[in-house]
């Protein structure tokens, strides 16, 4: 049975019985505390918290996820995978234990001439929590599981959380037996290779806190209501009914490896290491194209680095199969293909995919090279400071800066002789996405508990938001949180964060600024007001200082918002749109939206390109803009259902979560977009658009940056100033100013030139008078010394070649050392001929000699070195050093 029928199945089943079908989520998590879906559930965790009335009593989905913590072990076991697709069933208060367990049981061992999976009976093992005797007795006495086929298992095993705060309770997990070929008997108790557990029953009753682990945590207390979560594997399930032994072999992983093996000429089967290497391959590139495909590009940091990890561990992996060239193209066809039956939307944004895919492996190939040279500098220093393990630093900064992967680092290094401190790397890995994370969060919540604000959503419900058509509002104080805890009170002075019943104030979402402005209360009181949040959906917290007075939780208040500052944002959020729609309609539809910052007069656009946009390009883009700005077209909002939106053509961002009713705004008959922002009524009100430029913030990924309204007024104001300045300058009509310029700095370039040849001639002069104070040390001439301050690095290794070949003219053994100051740092440069060089003389033993002196390093071949440092004090003492070391070696 294919994974297309497989899911098919799954969906039919539980709509049949009443659930309704909920399409998958994307990858992109709408959580604070996660970058990724890792969890079927994860999407329904609002339902399963309280903080959302769920829109039905039971739902059935197929989503999509995405686990990394055991990326190591990608490849090795039969079962570990960067994505996988989990089936899942919930009821939100409806059926609990014995409705979910019966509907498992149903569709596991209905025929699949009957719509069921046509599992045997015999082959099923069930586990169930170490104490709960209520499911056991279903599975034994309800659906009539032999007593010997049930196991009791701890919290480790049958205990369900997603790792992080939030649902959780005891599960039931459902294993299938593969037989003894793969290992002892004694059910998943004894041995989870051969007992394969497919289908996990989560009854979810508790609210689980922060903790480390499987098991250290408490439980913070009850669910509102108990609720069912399972999840099925689709992949194992596949692995089971298409008769494979591991996920890697089933239908939509195995076409990638045949093609692998293709490209490769290495044969699946033949060998444990390439085996590996090729399910890495297989796995990562099929994850690869279904971050992509829901908007993730590649980066250094959050899901960006997540996915450039893992695009570049496939690629890696190629190259240890043999493959030298480009590979990315053709394995990624392969996965689009295969998975475009189940995501429809794969073939339909094929093009986009595919740039963002073959830019980054473009540019990890030119990092291959780049990162070679870097490390191997990296190594020499470490040898020749005498170390034997290459610094984490070292190991961090290839891997952060240049995307340099960890395993290549080991590797070569190995070859080296050098081990790599990976404990030190994997610290600075830690502290840099903790950082990430925390700043994450806390832009989100401030240091509030996020309970605190579950708590005031349960009491008061959601925030109502009036600021579509009104400035100020008037509103009662419903929470209040000082320093990040609840209080019925806040002072003069006082960081405050306030929730109000009703606001006009806009939360910052969707690229979209905060709105600023002040609260008042009857009293007098006076909240200044620089941020406003949605840390938890449906509750808008507004954060800001008291000025004047006293605030109470159930205070009246009158919220009024920075006028002048919301009209900016809504000019630059309506431009942004324009621009949006102006891009796709010059360089197609791969110019998606992959960003975006809308602030006051002024936007920043970020899109999908492989290439930088010509300025021909940016510059019609710009005129399309303003001349519809001059048609006066209405801008227009309305809520519609997402199909409904869909189908008029709306945009949708990629990444962003949409409900079943989504607002569209509509620029006349130009731009269609799905937007929850603030805008201008009329194109008119704008003014004026002026595009900045345009620059790469990542591979595929580029940003527009532009002024509106007043703002691009003032700038080209400015620019005109400038011009006439320049105009004056070179006596000339602004038109001619190019070519003035032009020849201007041509002429420089010539007299820089000059000076250049001047300067080189003087140095070179110095090579006679040092070629004749060369001294004797046991038959080789040396000559060493220092010349003038400031000489650069090749003027430097000019004169150091030509004194070399004048004093080892007859086949003199010859060695030259100079030394020079530059911007406060010591340099030096070594050269020996060839016949020092068989007397043992090496540059580049000589170099490490000199700068180890100097307090740095250095390196390079036998003939020429180069090597610097950091004390110039130290240049007397690097001379004696190479000359003691020269007479040793001679």
């Amino acid at each position: 049975m294919e994974s297309a029928e497989i899911r098919r199945r799954w969906l039919r089943f539980f709509e049949e019985r009443g659930h309704t079908v909920v399409p998958s989520a994307s990858l992109i998590a709408d959580d604070p505390t996660l970058l990724l879906v890792p969890a079927g559930m994860v999407p329904f965790k609002p339902y399963f918290l309280g903080e959302v009335k769920p829109p039905f009593p039971t739902a059935t989905s197929v989503q999509k996820c995405v686990r990394t913590p055991d990326i190591e072990e990608v490849g090795k076991t039969t079962r570990h995978g960067t994505f996988f697709q989990m089936c899942g069933n919930f009821s939100f208060g409806d059926y609990f234990k014995e409705g979910a367990i019966k509907y498992a049981w149903e569709l596991l061992t209905t025929s699949v001439a009957e719509g069921g999976y046509g599992l045997d009976p015999e082959r099923l093992w069930i586990t169930v929590y170490l104490d709960d005797d209520e499911a056991e007795r279903i599975w034994r006495d309800v659906v009539g599981v032999p007593q010997e086929r049930i196991q009791r298992l701890g919290k480790k095993d049958n205990f369900w959380s997603m790792g992080v705060p939030g649902p959780c309770g005891p599960c039931s997990e459902i294993n299938y037996d593969r037989g003894p070929e793969f290992g002892v008997e004694g059910g998943p108790a004894v041995n989870d290779e051969r007992y394969v557990e497919i289908w996990n029953l989560v009854f979810m009753q508790f609210e689980r806190g922060a903790g480390d682990g499987k098991e250290d945590f408490p439980i913070l207390g009850d669910l509102p209501a108990k609720n069912i979560d399972t999840g099925l594997g689709l992949e194992r399930l596949a692995m089971i009914l298409q008769g494979v032994r591991n996920m890697y072999e089933t239908d939509t992983l195995r076409v990638v490896i045949d093609k692998a093996t293709e490209l490769t000429g290495v044969r699946y089967g033949a060998q444990h290491d390439s085996d590996v290497s090729l399910r890495v391959v297989a796995d990562h590139m099929r994850t690869s194209a279904m971050l992509v495909g829901d908007g993730v590009t590649p980066g250094n940091e959050g899901r960006g680095y997540v996915l450039r990890r893992i695009m570049r561990r496939a690629i890696r992996n190629m190259r240890l199969l043999g493959a030298t060239g480009p590979v990315v193209e053709q394995l990624l066809d392969v996965v689009l293909t295969t998975m475009g039956e189940q995501y429809p939307e794969l073939l339909t944004d094929r093009k986009r995919i595919e740039t963002v895919a073959l830019a980054e492996e473009a540019a990890f190939l030119k990092t291959l090279r780049a990162g070679t040279n870097i490390l191997d500098t990296a190594i020499t220093e470490t040898r020749s400071a005498g170390g034997k393990v290459l610094s984490g630093d070292n190991a961090f900064q290839l891997h952060d800066t240049y995307g340099f992967p960890i395993d290549l680092t080991l590797e070569i290094a190995a070859e080296q002789g050098l081990a790599v401190d990976e404990d030190g790397f994997r610290r600075l890995m830690k502290e840099q996405r903790d950082r990430a994370k925390a700043d994450a969060k806390a832009k989100k919540t401030g240091h509030a508990d996020v309970q605190a604000y579950r708590s005031i959503a349960d009491t008061s419900g959601e925030t109502e938001f009036t600021g579509y058509t009104r400035n100020e509002s008037e509103a009662s104080v419903v929470g209040l949180l000082v320093d990040g805890l609840s209080s019925p009170v806040a002072s003069e002075g006082d960081d405050v964060e306030l929730v109000l019943d009703r606001t006009p104030f806009y939360a910052e979402g969707g690229g979209q600024l905060a709105d600023h402005g002040r609260i008042r209360t009857d009293s007098g009181a006076v909240v200044e007001i620089h941020d406003v949040q949605k840390p938890v959906p449906g509750v808008v917290v507004h954060k800001g200082v008291v000025q004047v007075g006293e605030v109470t939780v159930g205070a009246s208040v009158q919220a009024v918002i920075d006028v002048r500052r919301r009209r900016a944002i809504a000019r630059a959020h309506s431009a942004t749109h324009l621009t949006h729609q102006a891009l796709r309609d010059a360089l197609g539809p791969t110019a998606a939206q992959a960003g975006s910052e809308n602030s006051p007069g002024r936007f920043r656009f970020d899109f999908g390109s492989p290439t930088a946009v010509p300025g021909t390009v940016l510059t019609d883009v710009e005129q399309k803009i303003n001349e519809v700005l001059s048609r006066e077209l209405d801008v227009t909002a309305e809520i519609m259902g997402i199909d409904e939106a869909k189908k008029a053509g709306a945009i949708a961002e990629f990444g962003e979560k949409y409900g079943e009713k989504v607002r569209v705004v509509t620029i006349g008959d130009f731009s269609k977009e799905l937007c929850g922002g603030t805008h201008v009524q009329n194109t008119a009100q704008l003014g004026l658009v002026k595009l900045l430029g345009e620059s790469s913030i990542g591979s595929g990924v580029r940003r527009v940056e532009a002024l509106v309204g007043v703002d691009a007024y003032s700038f080209l104001a400015r620019e005109h100033t400038v011009v006439a300045q320049l105009t004056e300058l070179v006596k000339g009509r602004p038109e001619e100013l190019p070519e003035k310029i032009s020849g201007m700095l041509a002429k420089l370039k010539e007299a820089e030139k000059e000076i250049e040849r001047f300067r080189a001639e003087k140095v070179l002069q110095a090579a006679a008078g040092l070629a004749e104070g060369a001294e004797d040390v046991r038959g080789t001439a040396l000559v060493t010394g220092q010349v003038p301050d400031g000489t650069g690095a090749d003027d430097l290794r000019k004169l150091v070649l030509d004194v070399r070949n004048r004093i080892g003219q007859g086949g003199r053994a010859a060695v030259v050392a100079l030394f020079t100051v530059a911007n406060g740092r010591p340099l030096t440069v070594i050269a020996t001929n060839e016949a020092a060089r068989e007397r043992g003389v090496k540059a580049g033993e000589l170099v490490r000699a000199a700068a180890k002196t100097l307090g740095g390093g250095g390196g390079g071949k036998d003939d020429v070195a180069q090597g610097g440092g950091q004390d110039p004090t130290a240049v007397g003492q690097a001379v004696e050093a190479v000359r003691a070391l020269v007479a040793e070696k001679v």
